[in-house]
């Protein structure tokens, strides 16, 4: 595959800001169809992306002679349904993060994409932005000693939303949609960032709860965890807290100091150690998809080779699973 000809499926805000614009950017790749059930609003993204067609159904899209590879940008408890309808059409597959609403689902892309040797990636972009290409440099130097634990932290209060009954919460909070709750929306980036640091977890176990009231899911969770190099772990989530107590943190400690960094905001990366303390910026780049697609075009392109692919997505499902007891 030398030109990456892509089809959407979903059209929706991670695809407006985040991700849409970075498969036009690179050289060899660009955007010719997009899927939306509705189809005025497949419609106008495609005329304000300059995309020459649209859809209302996902089969359509697959079988379009032109499309060739497939972007998965829907709510979790339909990614499995695409992803393997793509890869059935010998067509690689980018899906969004998570993987799939369940690790049972997250399987059965695996097993299909082995049996029809067509390439699943997961937009888990944050393992290729600056900003923590950067805190792995700091890991690794070995300027923190020996790891001898990690900590998690992120609080948030309730979104404008959260109050309202019925199918018109967001569909984050609907765990037939999502997974789970913003738990299942948000964990993935610091599990996936965390397992990219230091291997796979191989121990978890949490405790959930409904704390506010406010919908289904849940929206206070703690968890310990254990990689497979014997590091131990922690996290504690909360969606309903009280603004002062907002915080978005991961802390790895080490013999010889600490490192700190959030994984949402961007803050200026925290390091103490022997030689001092220090704050680190980085800027990462517009549309914060973008290195991961590029990754993703050479590796289609046989110029180079992705690593994030669905084999290394799912261990983040599984230990979520894990957390919230469904297993």
């Amino acid at each position: 595959m030398k030109h990456i000809k892509w089809g959407f499926i979903g059209c929706g805000e991670v695809v407006e800001k985040k991700s849409g614009p970075a498969f036009s950017n690179i050289e060899g790749s660009e955007v010719v169809a997009v899927m939306c059930r509705t189809a005025s609003r497949a419609r106008a993204f495609a005329s304000a992306h300059n995309i020459k067609r649209y859809y209302t159904d996902a089969q359509e899209l697959i079988d379009d002679p032109e499309v060739n590879a497939i972007y998965v940008a829907t709510p979790p408890s339909s990614h499995a349904t695409y992803a393997i309808m793509a890869m059935h059409a010998g067509k690689p597959v980018y899906v969004e993060k998570p993987l799939a609403a369940s690790y049972d689902d997250c399987a059965r892309i695996n097993r299909v994409s082995e049996q029809t040797g067509v390439p699943c990636y997961v937009a888990y972009y944050r393992r290729y932005l600056p900003y923590f290409q950067k805190v792995k440099e700091l890991v690794n130097s070995g300027e923190l000693g020996k790891i001898v634990n990690v900590q998690v932290r992120l609080s948030n209060p309730p979104r404008k939303f959260d109050a309202e009954k019925g199918t018109e919460q967001p569909w984050r909070i609907q765990p037939k949609i999502s997974g789970g709750g913003y738990f299942y929306d948000m964990a993935p980036h610091q599990l996936d960032l965390l397992q990219e640091l230091f291997g796979v977890i191989v121990d978890a176990d949490g405790i959930c709860s409904n704390m506010g009231g406010l919908y289904e899911a849940e929206d206070s969770v703690s968890a310990c965890f254990r990689f497979e190099n014997g590091l131990p772990g922690s996290g504690s989530w909360c969606f309903v807290g009280h603004e002062s107590a907002k915080e978005d943190r991961i802390e790895i400690v080490g013999e010889n100091g600490t490192l700190s960094f959030s994984v949402f905001d961007y803050k200026p990366i925290s390091l103490i150690s022997r030689m001092g303390e220090s704050t680190i910026s980085v800027v990462n780049p517009a549309y914060v998809q973008e290195p991961l697609v590029k990754c993703v075009v050479e590796s289609l392109q046989g110029k180079g080779v992705c690593s994030c692919t669905s084999v290394s997505a799912t261990p983040v499902n599984w230990v979520m699973d894990r957390i919230l007891g469904k297993f």
